[in-house]
């Protein structure tokens, strides 16, 4: 009887053990999600930041747009900001980050907190100074609605009649791009050839390059835009993950719409 009870006690301390790392182990992962979720912005918190930058009006001319005098104060916040994505009556509206990798932004926000949402980030390969063809921006594909979970809905071509164009603003410029190109795609693997990797495109070395990246867009796009780009003009992709497909990817491509051109559209309408 003694070994019985001796045996039987042994086990509830086993099981009371057992039962308190199962709490600490609760309770460290609910510090971590509650971490998390401190750093966690709701998409339209992304805009009211941008609207609460306070610029001098004064300084706002045809050439200087109000954005992107206040895409300049929010560098003083963060140096890797280089401009603002925004896709007009949409949850994209959100600051976007050049860091010297392409690593560092998927798990920090624009202000180097870490977060789950990360940022929307351009390519660590794109060089201002020359300045490179291709403004390549990814970003997380989130459930919460945030950063590029709404680029899904170019899925539907109606959504990109409505939304032809996207803005995107640095300090220097306020442009308007219109897409080109809505395709699926994923990451290939090494071995796999004749397949387009459009997430390797940021500089074309030569005309033929950069018409063959156009040509692949428009190849693979579900819809026709009716819209395509010539060498020498700006492109913009924003690129998120899909997952109908192992390592799934979605891709928007889009021409910059020149100035001169802009006016005269404006006109007409």
């Amino acid at each position: 009887m003694k070994k019985k009870a001796k045996h039987s006690k042994q086990k509830t301390t086993a099981i009371v053990k057992v039962a308190l790392i199962l709490i600490f182990i609760i309770c460290i992962v609910s510090i971590v999600v509650i971490k998390f979720r401190k750093n966690e912005t709701k998409p339209e918190e992304y805009k009211q930041a941008l609207e609460n930058v306070e610029v001098n009006e004064e300084e706002v001319t045809e050439e200087v747009s109000e954005r992107m005098l206040q895409v300049q104060e929010l560098k003083q916040e963060n140096n890797d900001i280089v401009g603002w994505v925004e896709i007009a009556n949409t949850a994209i509206s959100f600051p976007v980050v050049q860091g010297s990798d392409n690593e560092y932004y998927l798990k920090h926000n624009y202000k180097k907190e870490y977060s789950n949402d990360g940022a929307i980030f351009l390519d660590k390969d794109y060089d201002w100074s020359i300045p490179s063809s291709n403004l390549l921006l990814y970003g997380h594909n989130n459930k919460n609605g945030n950063m590029f979970q709404s680029l899904l809905d170019y899925q539907k071509e109606s959504f990109y009649k409505e939304h032809p164009t996207i803005r995107f603003t640095t300090p220097e410029e306020d442009c308007e791009y219109e897409i080109i190109a809505v395709f699926f795609s994923r990451v290939y693997y090494t071995n796999e050839k004749n397949v387009f990797r459009y997430y390797y495109f940021v500089n074309a070395k030569n005309e033929a390059e950069f018409d063959d990246y156009v040509k692949q867009s428009k190849k693979a796009s579900i819809y026709d835009t009716g819209k395509t780009a010539q060498y020498g003009d700006q492109l913009l992709t924003l690129s998120t993950c899909e997952y109908s497909q192992e390592d799934g990817r979605f891709a928007v491509v889009a021409r910059k719409i020149p100035k001169e051109e802009n006016q005269t559209q404006e006109k007409e309408q």
